[in-house]
């Protein structure tokens, strides 16, 4: 008899069966996009402008500083011969010190789905009560400006069902056999026969019992995984990202600025807040400049879609030293970066012995 004949047709359950529970109308397989934020019950304090920070300096690099930054970068270049470190003269030393500005925007989304799982014994909730709406769910964040995600079933959403998969039997045809227990013989590809004898792993059968469902034609229910049932629920799912933006001020140094992306300065200033205060009337205007316009665009890029939990803005002196030396009666140069003192040498004039098969 066909197996296919004796049940009908399989169907997945219903794509909009919760779409009327208020809140959660729309709410379909695989999601329908982040759910805006409620408006705030309270107005939101006012943002405050942050404490100044007299410090706007930073310590010169040394030549001995510099020359043992060039010796540790070159040592850590196998091709790379130590004369120009050993003989070279150091003629001048040009600082290009620059600010970085960072904002943290630390955010709250959720986002709404059907799902299901294989029925455990849980409480078939739903309509007992008004199912809380996604922004009244209780999820407990992380430490701030820290990333998370959570899955939460929805308290009143929960109902159970007979599996579409296996119409509540628990079972399904093994696809790796179709159901018949058996499948072609690996070592005699089916045929029977090896080396002009009959094959001794399937005794010249041509079949092997499927190693899938144990030679039964059937196995365990892939979708309830045996239980039968399926529980169906409303699943919300809440992420929390820090939304980091930098911008470094133009420095003219010569350095390619996606250089400084590595490397830390040093640390002027830094305030949070539920949202924080542009930085107006700082030393530089393009950090103020900047400071206004990546905040006005967090707000308005992540309040859209998500709640703003925290801001964070930071300022740091990054030191750039163009050092400029002088070897084999040529002059070259490399910069000196960051309070790690990290080097670059574009061009390095003393390379050896690698050869690139």
């Amino acid at each position: 008899m066909n197996s296919a004949a004796m049940y009908p047709p399989v169907m997945a359950p219903q794509a909009n069966m919760f779409g009327n529970v208020p809140g959660y109308e729309g709410t379909v397989p695989g999601g329908g996009g982040f759910l805006p934020p409620p408006m705030p019950m309270e107005p939101v304090a006012p943002p405050q402008p942050g404490p100044e920070n007299p410090e706007w300096s930073i310590p010169s690099l040394s030549e001995d500083e510099a020359r043992e930054a060039f010796k540790e970068f070159v040592s850590s270049h196998c091709c790379y011969s130590d004369a120009p470190v050993t003989e070279g003269e150091i003629t001048s030393m040009e600082p290009f010190n620059t600010f970085r500005y960072r904002l943290e925007t630390f955010t709250e989304s959720r986002s709404t789905e059907w799902a299901e799982k294989p029925y455990e014994g849980e409480p078939a909730d739903f309509y007992t009560q008004p199912a809380p709406r996604p922004w009244e769910v209780q999820a407990t964040p992380p430490k701030l400006f820290s990333d998370h995600k959570m899955k939460i079933r929805v308290p009143y959403t929960s109902s159970v069902k007979e599996c579409y998969t296996c119409h509540a039997t628990g079972i399904e045809q093994c696809t790796e056999c179709n159901g018949c227990g058996k499948k072609s013989c690996w070592v005699c590809n089916g045929t029977g026969v090896k080396f002009d004898a009959a094959c001794s792993h399937c005794n010249g059968t041509g079949k092997e019992s499927c190693s899938k469902c144990n030679g039964r034609g059937k196995k365990e229910c892939q979708t309830c995984k045996g239980k039968r049932q399926l529980l169906t629920y409303i699943e919300l799912k809440v992420e929390w990202k820090n939304n980091v933006e930098d911008h470094v001020v133009e420095h003219n140094s010569g350095l390619k600025t996606d250089k400084l992306s590595s490397v830390n300065g040093k640390e002027l200033f830094k305030n949070s807040q539920n949202l924080v205060y542009p930085l107006f009337g700082f030393p530089n205007p393009a950090v103020s400049q900047t400071s206004e316009r990546l905040i006005k665009e967090h707000q308005t890029k992540y309040g859209q879609t998500s709640r703003i939990l925290q801001q964070r803005q930071t300022v740091e002196l990054i030191p750039i030293t163009r050092v400029n030396y002088k070897w084999k009666d040529n002059t070259h140069a490399y910069y000196v970066y960051g309070k790690e003192h990290k080097v670059n040498a574009d061009n390095y004039p003393a390379t050896c012995c690698c050869v690139i098969l």
